[in-house]
């Protein structure tokens, strides 16, 4: 199961490793579209990096603070900082080529 973070652990959770953050909302198509992929890299990083997702509606300051315009946005976090982002409904395979780019 996908971890789902809020505003009060967002930042603990990112601090360290490598960190996948799903920006999503339940009434977006696209985002549900995307929940199945993230799902499953949760599963095969289990141990490597954090794939988490973040409700925008419910935690609007840190899409704010990252200047989260649409969602999907996929941000990716490598010890508290941000060292990538996507927009939009992406494949497995460019979400984990931007993983292991940041694992390696």
């Amino acid at each position: 199961m996908t971890r789902v973070l809020t505003s009060a652990d967002f930042d603990s959770t990112i601090a360290t490793g490598v960190t996948l953050v799903d920006m999503y909302a339940d009434w977006c198509g696209p985002c549900q579209a995307l929940a199945p992929t993230i799902e499953k890299l949760s599963h095969d990083y289990e141990g490597k990096a954090n794939i988490t997702k973040l409700d925008v509606d419910a935690s609007g300051d840190i899409a704010q603070r990252y200047g989260v315009m649409s969602i999907p946005t996929i941000l990716f976090f490598k010890d508290g900082q941000m060292v990538g982002k996507t927009v939009g409904l992406q494949s497995k395979e460019n979400l984990e080529n931007e993983l292991n780019k940041h694992l390696a």
